[in-house]
């Protein structure tokens, strides 16, 4: 590649937009829901996790209802249950996504992320707005960029 002192190479985010049509709903609602299943079978291993845990420690524990086998086992809820509430937080904003998402009318653009890309500038060139790209899909296929690329 040959180096020249009157261009430059630079890295930009370009923002990638979709346009919501039935098939975008419908895979980002698939895709929703799986994370939501992946939650609660999370929510119910460590349930699970939690009661053998609990239950191997009362019976290693030489005075089952001693004040430090009390602390103990109330020490191991209180980490269980911060789990859970991590758990919890994270289905609610699924929950929350998925509202969103049935709200959505056909057509509109919504935000899908961000790419990045390598592009040249050099003198005279307007740096903002080769800053400010963006890539529009249609389910999944470019159907715009815009800005100067």
């Amino acid at each position: 590649m040959e180096i020249s002192k009157s261009h430059l190479l630079l890295q930009r985010n370009v923002n990638v937009k979709a346009i919501v049509t039935p098939r975008w709903k419908e895979e980002a609602q698939q895709t929703l829901q799986a994370q939501l299943n992946q939650t609660d079978t999370q929510l119910q291993q460590l349930e699970m996790q939690m009661q053998q845990v609990l239950t191997e420690v009362q019976r290693q524990t030489i005075q089952p209802g001693s004040p430090e086998a009390l602390q103990q086992s109330e020490n191991i809820r209180m980490q269980f249950n911060q789990r859970k509430s991590e758990l919890l937080e994270q289905k609610n904003q699924s929950l929350q996504q998925l509202q969103q998402i049935q709200m959505l009318e056909l057509n509109e653009e919504v935000q899908q992320g961000q790419i990045g890309s390598v592009f040249q500038i050099q003198p005279g060139d307007n740096l903002i707005e080769m800053m400010n790209v963006e890539i529009l899909l249609r389910d999944g296929v470019v159907e715009e960029i815009r800005g100067v690329i």
